[in-house]
């Protein structure tokens, strides 16, 4: 009969907290990159949202102004 048993890695705990750094500066700078992109795009959308709003006023202003000037 063989002893079939999963092999034991010993890793040395230097190498293995620097490995840990490595891995934490770059899960910082990934979520660095992605907040810098979600912030672009909802500054898009906010802007975007502005021009709605201001072309949807303007337009409230224009027909209310019209229907003013049409009564006197």
């Amino acid at each position: 009969m063989s002893d079939a048993r999963a092999p034991n890695v010993i890793v040395d705990q230097a190498e293995y907290n620097e490995v840990m750094k490595r891995l934490d500066r770059i899960d910082e700078k990934n979520e660095f990159v992605s907040s810098e992109i979600a912030q672009r795009i909802g500054k898009k959308v906010g802007r975007d949202i502005g021009i709605l709003y201001g072309a949807v006023m303007g337009l409230l202003l224009f027909v209310i102004y019209s229907y003013v000037t049409s009564i006197f």
